[in-house]
C-alpha cells in the first residue's frame, strides 16, 4: 500500500510540474562535466529556457537571467537524454510469461497496463526516446500509448512507433501443429508487391513513425532462420515507406537476409547475429546503421540455464562477439538499443554496459545512445546538449567515460524542459 501511495504520489508531482511549466521558465544546471552527445566538457553549465536549451558552454560565458532556478549536480555528468533504439513496449522478460503466452493469453488490456508502467520505467532510467519496433501482437495500441503520454495523461518517453510490424505469411508465429487452427499473429502478414504496399499505407495511415519488417525467421529446415522476403520486396517497402517520409528498420539474423536489406536501402538492421566482414563491409558502403542488440541475446541465454562468468559461452553469445567485433572493425554506425521487453525495462543501459564489454569504446556508446541514435533515427533536435536543441537532459552519478556504469547511476531526468526525476 505505501508503494502505491509513493507511486501516486509521485505521478501527481509530476503532474504538476508538467501544468507550472511556462515558455520563460529559466533552469540552470551546475554539473561536474557535460557529455554534449559528441564530447565531454568539464566546467560546463546548461542553462534551460521552457522547453528549449538556451546555451551550453563554459560557465563564465552564461547570462543567467534574474529569477532562475539552479540546480547543483555536484559528482554529476550531464548528458542528452539518452534514447531507446529497439524497444517492446508491450512484451515483458520471457522467463516470467513466453512470448507466445505473452501474445495468445494476456489480453489487450492487460498488455497496455503493463505497457504504461514500462513506458515509465523506461523514462526514468535515463530513456527519453524510444524507438518502439513492433506491438508484437497488440495492434497499434503503441499509437494509442504514444498520444497519452504526449498529452499529458501518463508518464513516458517520446515514441518512434512501428504499430505492427510486418512479416511474411506464415514465417511468424504463433504456431501451431494443428493446421486447421487459426491463431492470432505477432505481426501483420503481406507479401508482394500489392499486398506490401497495402500493409506499409495501412501501417502509416494507423501512426507508423517507422516501417518494422522481418526479412529472415526462424522458419527454414529444422526451425533455422531463412531469408522470408524478396530483395524487391524489401527495395519496394523502402520505395513506399520512404515516400512519406518514413524510415525501415529490418530484423535480420542470417547473412543474406542482412544483404538483401542492405542492397534494398533500408536504414538500420536489427540483431546481424550471423554478419560476416563482407556483409558488414557492404552495410558501411551503403550507409546502412546496425543495432546489435546484445543484451537480449544474453538475457535469453540465460533463460535457458547459462550462468554467465560461470559456465562457457554458448555458440549463439560466441557468435554475437565475433559479429559485433566484425561491425566494429567495418565502421558500421552502431545504435544503441538492447530488444528491451525481452529483458526488463528500464535496465535498457544494460545494453551500453555490454557493447563496452563486447569491445566499443565509452565514449563511442555514449554517442550511439545519443547523437548517433537521433541523426539516425530523424530527430534532428534531440540526442544533443546545444543551443536551441529540445531541452531532454539526464543527470547521472560519476563519469561514464571512465567507467560505463554510471550510464545506470540516473539521478536527474528532464523531458521537454520538465524536470521528471530529481
Amino acid at each position: 500500500m505505501k508503494k502505491m501511495l509513493s507511486a501516486l504520489v509521485l505521478l501527481l508531482l509530476t503532474h504538476l510540474r508538467l501544468f507550472a511549466q511556462t515558455p520563460d521558465t529559466y533552469t540552470l544546471f551546475k554539473p561536474d562535466r557535460v557529455f554534449d552527445g559528441h564530447d565531454m566538457h568539464t566546467g560546463w553549465w546548461v542553462l534551460v529556457k521552457g522547453n528549449h536549451i538556451e546555451a551550453a558552454k563554459p560557465a563564465g560565458e552564461i547570462q543567467v537571467p534574474a529569477g532562475t532556478k539552479a540546480i547543483d549536480l555536484k559528482g554529476m555528468t550531464l548528458m542528452p537524454g539518452m534514447i531507446e533504439g529497439h524497444s517492446h513496449l508491450f512484451l515483458h522478460p520471457y522467463n516470467e510469461t513466453t512470448w507466445n503466452d505473452q501474445v495468445l493469453t494476456e489480453s489487450r488490456a492487460e498488455r497496455t497496463s503493463r505497457a504504461v508502467i514500462h513506458a515509465r520505467e523506461t523514462l526514468m532510467a535515463g530513456f527519453t526516446s524510444t524507438r518502439e519496433l513492433g506491438t508484437e501482437g497488440a495492434g497499434y495500441d503503441d499509437v494509442g500509448l504514444k498520444a497519452a503520454i504526449n498529452k499529458g495523461v501518463i508518464v513516458g518517453p517520446r515514441i518512434m512507433t512501428a504499430t505492427r510490424a510486418i512479416v511474411a505469411t506464415g514465417s511468424y508465429g504463433p504456431k501451431s501443429p494443428v493446421a486447421e487452427m487459426v491463431l492470432p499473429q505477432g505481426a501483420e502478414e503481406a507479401d508482394g508487391v500489392d499486398g506490401l504496399t497495402r500493409a506499409i499505407r495501412s501501417q502509416i495511415g494507423h501512426g507508423a513513425d517507422v516501417i518494422k519488417l522481418y526479412a529472415d525467421y526462424r522458419w527454414g529446415a529444422n526451425d533455422q532462420a531463412a531469408p522470408t522476403f524478396t530483395e524487391e520486396e524489401l527495395k519496394l517497402a523502402v520505395k513506399v515507406a520512404g515516400s512519406s517520409g518514413r524510415t525501415v528498420a529490418v530484423h535480420s539474423s542470417t547473412a543474406e537476409g542482412m544483404r538483401r536489406a542492405t542492397l534494398a536501402g533500408v536504414t538500420t538492421i536489427e540483431h546481424g547475429d550471423s554478419g560476416t566482414p563482407e556483409i558488414f563491409k557492404l552495410m558501411k558502403e551503403h550507409n546502412v546503421a546496425l543495432c546489435p542488440t546484445l543484451a537480449a541475446g544474453e538475457a535469453t541465454s540465460t533463460y535457458k540455464g547459462w550462468k554467465k562468468g560461470v559456465d562457457l559461452e554458448p555458440d549463439r553469445i560466441k557468435q554475437k562477439h565475433i559479429s559485433f567485433t566484425n561491425a566494429l572493425k567495418a565502421g558500421v554506425t552502431i545504435c544503441m538499443g538492447g530488444d528491451v521487453g525481452v529483458f526488463t525495462h528500464g535496465d535498457n543501459a544494460r545494453e551500453m554496459l555490454l557493447m563496452v564489454e563486447y569491445g566499443m569504446k565509452p565514449l563511442d556508446v555514449l554517442r550511439s545512445a545519443t547523437s548517433v541514435n537521433a541523426q539516425v533515427f530523424g530527430l534532428n533536435n534531440l540526442g544533443n546538449v546545444k543551443d536551441g536543441y529540445l531541452a531532454d537532459l539526464v543527470a547521472v552519478q560519476g563519469n561514464p567515460m571512465e567507467d560505463i556504469k554510471a550510464v545506470k547511476a540516473v539521478k536527474m531526468v528532464m523531458k521537454d524542459g520538465v524536470v521528471v526525476k530529481e
